[in-house]
């Protein structure tokens, strides 16, 4: 079920947006060589304490997930793409990094993702990464009240395709509210004019995610990291946004 949020509510979910932001923020200043993965997640943890917020990740188990997730942020390296599952690993020069992190504070949450590279940067990296922050800034401009959901997934694949990518639609983005994951959701691919009509009060997470050489996945023995299928990196940028009359509101919106 679809829960519109009244501008008050949008207020109320500024602060969960705020600190998600920062926490991203953190983790992507952080993230050098010679950083293990568990230290990543420490310090979302630590902040997650100090803030006085609540994991949206730790006790998280659903249909696609082997147990519950046990950690509070997503950690993406290289040909995994999707779902990290945090674990000891000392990210190396070159790496492909994505961090993937949502939060409840004062019982609303926001989600957020980025991409980073470690050290020496790869142009074909440098490419993937910049195309979903481009999808993402497209997918968002077209979150107008009055368009429809197709828009926002239209014009997510319009910037992927231009820029050579294929596109999977197994996971995208989705509503956010009082849970991280509900209705409705938001995929990275779609026909503009046609789904959902965008109405004031509706927060989605929107999240284009795509991998260099394919649009087919597998889950990693982990039972939670998602890696591409013939091995090549993939990127993740996402920001949870309110459609407002005045236009989309990023929450998560970072300095």
């Amino acid at each position: 079920m679809i829960e519109l949020k009244s501008p008050a509510q949008i207020e109320q979910m500024k602060p969960a947006g705020r600190f998600v932001a920062s926490v991203i923020t953190a983790l992507g200043e952080a993230a050098g060589v010679g950083v293990n993965l568990l230290e990543l997640d420490a310090l979302a943890h630590d902040m997650i304490r100090e803030a006085g917020a609540e994991s949206c990740y730790i006790d998280y188990h659903p249909s696609f997930g082997a147990m519950p997730f046990g950690k509070v942020l997503c950690t993406s390296v290289n040909d995994a793409v999707l779902h990290g599952l945090p674990h000891s690993y000392r990210l190396r020069d070159g790496d492909l990094l994505s961090v993937d992190f949502a939060a409840s504070v004062d019982g609303w949450v926001a989600d957020s993702a980025l991409s980073v590279v470690v050290g020496t940067a790869r142009q074909d990296d440098l490419k993937i990464i910049d195309t979903t922050q481009r999808a993402l800034a497209a997918g968002i401009e077209a979150a107008q009240a009055g368009n429809r959901l197709g828009d926002v997934s239209a014009a997510i694949a319009e910037v992927s395709r231009s820029a050579g990518y294929r596109i999977n639609t197994q996971f995208g983005g989705h509503g956010v509210g009082r849970t991280m994951h509900g209705d409705p959701h938001v995929p990275n691919d779609g026909k503009a004019g046609r789904g959902l009509k965008l109405q004031p009060g509706l927060v989605i997470a929107i999240e284009p995610w795509l991998m260099a050489g394919t649009d087919q996945i597998y889950t990693d023995k982990d039972g939670w990291t998602l890696r591409s299928k013939d091995g090549s990196r993939g990127a993740h940028s996402e920001h949870t946004i309110a459609v407002t009359a005045d236009g989309p509101l990023i929450l998560t919106a970072r300095d």
